[in-house]
């Protein structure tokens, strides 16, 4: 047996450039964290949960893995919130049903949405920032943020009248 052999196995093996998890394609030739932290909803801290949970190396190649380990990770994912405490999840106390929920992908997405539209439209402090287009959060405003152009001087401006009025001086 050479060392040239194991490599040629490797070459012949399958692999899946896509794996789709809910609504997300995830990158198969990249490993099982690095891939589940590039969808929403799920950071390195989570995909490092997953797959110890689901009790696969988080460095594997992910379109390598067998089909009942991906099958256990999506499983997982969906799962998420019932496996850790309440504090790890993204979506906690819901507005309406109490429930602490962990949303992923396009959910998380929609559930931002109507959060902050709900804010807007019983017009809580933070849902007039929201409208204004301000700072939420409490971060200064005096000096960053701003969007109506430059406020100050305009250096170009003054060279263009400074070589104006010498041209006009000479002549």
């Amino acid at each position: 047996m050479s060392a040239e052999e194991p490599e040629a196995e490797d070459e012949g093996e399958d692999i899946r450039y896509f794996v789709r998890i809910g609504q997300t394609d995830l990158d198969g030739t990249k490993s099982v964290e690095r891939s589940l932290s590039e969808m929403n909803g799920i950071g390195h801290r989570t995909a490092r949960i997953i797959a110890q949970k689901a009790d696969i190396d988080r460095r594997a190649v992910f379109g390598k893995l067998e089909d009942d380990e991906i099958d256990r990770i999506v499983e997982l994912v969906e799962s998420y919130a019932d496996e850790v405490p309440d504090w790890m999840n993204n979506h906690q106390d819901h507005y309406f049903t109490g429930e602490t929920t962990h949303e992923v992908g396009n959910d998380l997405n929609m559930t931002r949405r109507r959060d902050i539209n709900r804010m807007k439209m019983v017009d809580s402090y933070k849902g007039t920032r929201h409208k204004r287009g301000q700072k939420v959060r409490g971060q200064r405003t005096k000096s960053t943020g701003r969007t109506e152009g430059t406020i100050g001087v305009n250096v170009e401006a003054i060279k263009e009248q400074q070589a104006e009025e010498a041209e006009a001086g000479e002549e």
